[in-house]
C-alpha cells in the first residue's frame, strides 16, 4: 500500500485498500467508485432494503477522542445497516482518560480482534499512528487539522447528485479555513475531481499557503461568492483558536455570514452547504440555512451511505475501490 500525504494517508491508492486516512493524494479513478457505491446505498436506505449480513460476524468499534454526535452516530448507523457488531468508546470513562498510551489502546484493540477501526483524535496524525500498530481496518473521523476524509466524500456525494458531474463547476469554501480539517479533505478531493476552488475568509483564518493547494484566495464574502455554483460555510472553530483570530460573533457575521444578500451574488440556485454542527447567526442565517437552496440535512443523509460504501469496501480489501 502506498504511502501518501503528510501523515502517511494510507487511501486507497493501491489494492487491496486497507485504511482511509485521508483522500490527499486519491484519483478520479479511486473517488468515482466510492461515490457510486455510496449512491446505491443511499437508494437502498431510501427504501430501507439495506443487506444487513454484508459485515455479518465482524466487530466494528468507534473510538471518538473528540465528541461528535453527528459523525459517531452516522458511522454507528452505516455499521449496524450492514451488520456488524458496533461497539463505541467513551474516551472519558475509559482507560485512555487514565492515562493509557496511544499505542497502548492499539494493543488492547489487536487483543480484542477488533475488524473496523473508526478514529476520531485532536491531534493530527493520530489515526494514522493508530493504522501501524493495529490489525483492524482504520478510518479517520477527523484528526487535528489534517483530514476529515468521509466528510469531503459525503459533500461531493451531495454535490454530483444536484449536477451529474464536477468538471467546471466552482466551489466556494467559506469562513474558519486555517482550523478545518474539512476544508483540507474537501480541497483534496474537489480539485482532483476538476472543480474550481475558492477559500473565502479573513486573513486570520485563511493560512496563505493553501494556495498551493490550487485554490484562489478571497478575503471579502462579495468577492468571494460572484458566480459560484456551490458555497460551503465552515463552523468557526473556536476551541481550536489561540488569541482573538476572530472578533465578536456579532462582528463575524456582520463581514463573513452567509445571508441571502450574500447568497444572491452566487449562480441563481447555488446550493448551500455546511459540515455541522452550524453557529447559527454567526456563519450562516437561519433562513439561509433552512432555504430551498439549503443541501445541509442531504448531506447528512449521504453521511450514512457513504460511510456504509467505505466500510464495505474496507471489509472486502478494497475491492470495490
Amino acid at each position: 500500500m502506498s504511502e501518501r500525504g503528510s501523515h502517511g494517508s494510507n487511501v486507497f491508492l493501491t489494492r487491496p485498500a486497507r485504511h482511509l486516512l485521508g483522500v490527499q493524494g486519491m484519483h478520479p479513478g479511486r473517488i468515482t467508485p466510492i461515490l457510486d457505491l455510496a449512491e446505491h446505498y443511499a437508494l437502498l436506505n431510501r427504501s430501507r432494503k439495506t443487506p444487513r449480513d454484508l459485515l455479518r460476524g465482524r466487530t466494528l468499534i468507534n473510538l471518538f477522542f473528540e465528541d461528535s454526535t453527528r459523525t459517531r452516530t452516522s458511522f454507528e448507523l452505516a455499521g449496524k445497516r450492514l451488520g456488524a457488531d458496533v461497539v463505541n468508546m467513551t474516551v472519558a470513562s475509559s482507560s485512555v482518560n487514565k492515562g493509557e498510551t496511544l499505542l497502548d489502546t492499539a494493543a488492547t484493540l489487536n487483543a480484542m480482534h477488533t475488524d473496523l477501526l473508526v478514529v476520531r483524535h485532536s491531534q493530527s496524525g493520530a489515526p494514522a499512528l493508530l493504522a501501524q500498530k493495529v490489525q483492524a481496518s482504520v478510518v479517520n473521523a477527523g484528526d487535528g487539522t489534517h483530514e476529515h476524509p468521509t466528510q469531503a466524500l459525503l459533500d461531493a456525494l451531495t454535490i454530483r447528485r444536484h449536477f451529474g458531474m464536477f468538471e467546471g463547476l466552482t466551489i466556494a469554501i467559506c469562513g474558519d479555513v486555517s482550523h478545518s480539517r474539512v476544508a483540507r479533505s474537501n480541497i483534496h478531493l474537489l480539485t482532483a475531481m476538476g472543480c474550481q476552488v475558492r477559500v473565502v475568509g479573513p486573513p486570520t483564518l485563511v493560512p496563505g499557503a493553501i494556495g498551493a493547494l490550487g485554490v484562489s484566495i478571497h478575503h471579502t464574502m462579495e468577492d468571494g461568492l460572484r458566480g459560484v455554483d456551490v458555497v460551503m460555510m465552515l463552523r468557526v472553530q473556536r476551541e481550536r483558536m489561540k488569541g482573538t483570530q476572530v472578533p465578536s460573533a456579532r462582528e463575524y457575521f456582520r463581514f463573513y455570514g452567509l445571508d441571502n444578500r450574500r447568497l444572491a451574488l452566487a449562480k441563481p440556485h447555488a446550493l448551500v452547504m455546511h459540515p455541522g454542527p452550524m453557529n447559527r447567526g454567526v456563519e450562516i442565517d437561519s433562513r439561509v440555512a433552512d432555504s430551498d437552496q439549503s443541501v445541509i440535512r442531504e448531506q447528512v443523509e449521504m453521511g450514512v451511505a457513504v460511510r456504509m460504501a467505505v466500510l464495505d469496501i474496507l471489509a472486502r480489501g478494497g475491492d470495490g475501490a
